[in-house]
């Protein structure tokens, strides 16, 4: 396929980057590149990550995090038709300066107001909080000047208008999904999973504890925190809980079995979007239990917890009358028609292709 496509991008999943951001654009470039599209990702280095790497047929360009300003040439290298940041950034800035007359796209993954950044900056540390306020105005009106722009899921929709102060509503680009390729075999007693970092905004806590009140429960925390001595605290005080499984961060098989035989999806992160692991657990057929409702995502195929003390209420719901299997099967489907990965990423050249025929 005669196309270029340079996914500007925060975080790739790889080189010690874990995140759902990472994985969504690991998978897309991936994709693409399977179709014969020539890909190029730029993105922050990572722990031994080499300033050129290949993978998954993508040319990789990495930087120091202080080299930010600096990455005009690695934009020009990449001689792209599209430059598509997975996420508005400084890296959008920086690649619209030097590569004027491309097409420039966005596709925003978490959209956050003052308001929305309220409970979570606490989180943060005052100097990534203040580049936040600092760099605002400037990503708002590189975002105004794309060529097009997009929401990953549709309830943000409105938001991103107004954040950015479009002209028309962003369009639904939906991130994608592998599905696996036979139905899951679920656990034969209750099982439930998180499937996150466990870092502060994320509150792991509230599932450890969930498994403290629920001891005829399996539970299964996949990740660990990014801090190693908040890791190693968590897991001295939770360790000793009978049913409570910390087996760290996995991924590929062996992520995908605790999926299998998991029943439900715990989150209990302060603020998501619409995370990659609610389509993830759905694709296994896992009811959602939240407290955050995107695209009405846990209410539809799970239970919403509005607040903390609805979180043993919602288990309860979901395990009575196994309506946690109804549910999962609901996400299933939706998932399937909406998020399957060859559908996506359908949409991703098509959109591509659009954009440079305009011309």
């Amino acid at each position: 396929m005669d196309l270029s496509v340079c996914l500007v991008a925060t975080e790739l999943f790889a080189w010690g980057k874990y995140g759902g951001f990472g994985m969504c654009t690991r998978t897309i470039g991936r994709e693409l590149a399977k179709r014969g599209v020539k890909v190029s990702v730029v993105v922050p280095r990572g722990y031994g990550q080499r300033s050129v790497e290949t993978l998954d047929g993508m040319t990789v360009l990495s930087f120091k995090l202080y080299e930010y300003p600096t990455t005009g040439a690695l934009y020009r290298r990449c001689d792209a038709d599209i430059y598509h940041s997975e996420e508005p950034s400084w890296g959008s800035r920086v690649a619209m300066k030097a590569m004027p007359t491309r097409k420039h796209v966005a596709t925003s993954q978490n959209p956050k107001t003052k308001d929305d950044w309220k409970p979570v900056d606490r989180y943060y540390p005052f100097r990534r909080r203040l580049f936040n306020r600092l760099f605002d105005g400037t990503l708002k009106e590189t975002v105004k000047r794309m060529d097009a722009v997009f929401s990953q899921a549709r309830y943000t929709i409105p938001k991103v208008k107004e954040l950015y102060r479009l002209e028309e509503d962003p369009l639904f680009l939906p991130n994608p999904v592998e599905l696996p390729l036979k139905r899951p075999k679920k656990a034969d007693k209750p099982t439930v999973c998180f499937l996150g970092r466990f870092d502060g905004e994320k509150r792991p806590e509230l599932f450890f504890d969930l498994a403290r009140r629920f001891p005829e429960v399996q539970f299964l925390a996949l990740g660990s925190a990014h801090n190693p001595s908040l890791d190693w605290r968590l897991r001295h005080a939770y360790g000793s809980v009978p049913n409570l499984g910390l087996p760290g961060f996995v991924t590929g098989d062996r992520k995908d079995q605790v999926l299998n035989e998991s029943w439900i999806l715990v989150n209990t992160s302060v603020s998501e979007c619409l995370p990659l692991s609610f389509l993830e657990a759905a694709a296994h057929g896992c009811a959602i239990l939240s407290f955050s409702d995107p695209d009405g995502f846990a209410s539809s195929f799970g239970f919403h917890a509005a607040i903390e003390k609805d979180l043993d209420r919602g288990l309860r719901f979901l395990l009575e009358d196994d309506r946690w299997k109804l549910l999962g099967e609901r996400g299933f489907s939706y998932v399937s028609e909406t998020h399957e990965i060859g559908h996506v990423i359908d949409m991703h050249v098509s959109v591509y292709k659009q954009l440079l025929e305009r011309d």
